[in-house]
């Protein structure tokens, strides 16, 4: 009887472990491109709307809608990254849309009248993780 009540606590505890990653938003999946390169990320419930912060305190994210992965300007290794603390900004596509995968990209669709970047929708926080482990 001893043995079956701790095989049972056993159990539990490592159904415990395995769901806790998943409750906490689950592992880290892929978020978005950074100069050219993939990066993950885990979801947070961060909200930092209406709380003041100044606007340079966060990096950009730009959603690019349509399926598309975003683009964020920043990450881990830049010297004005701000340590995963984001901006979202949207694109207004007045073209089909594409695939950027760098903030000179957006930058250069916009000049060009391809795309407009509209005002922020969120401020939020998130870890940047790149695929291969090291920035």
């Amino acid at each position: 009887m001893r043995r079956l009540i701790s095989l049972l606590a056993g159990t539990g505890l490592l159904l415990t472990l395995a769901v806790g990653p998943v409750a906490a938003g689950g592992p880290p999946s892929v978020g978005f491109y950074v100069d050219d390169a993939l990066y993950r990320t885990v979801g947070t419930p961060s909200d930092f709307s209406g709380t003041g912060a100044p606007a340079h305190s966060f990096d950009h994210i730009y959603a690019l809608g349509n399926g598309l992965m975003n683009v964020a300007d920043a990450k881990p290794g830049d010297r004005d990254f701000n340590g995963g603390r984001w901006m979202v900004l949207p694109i207004d596509w007045h073209t089909t849309p594409v695939q950027l995968t760098n903030d000179a990209q957006i930058h250069a669709y916009a000049n060009a009248g391809l795309l407009s970047v509209g005002d922020p929708v969120k401020l939020f926080e998130c870890p940047v993780i790149p695929l291969g482990g090291r920035p």
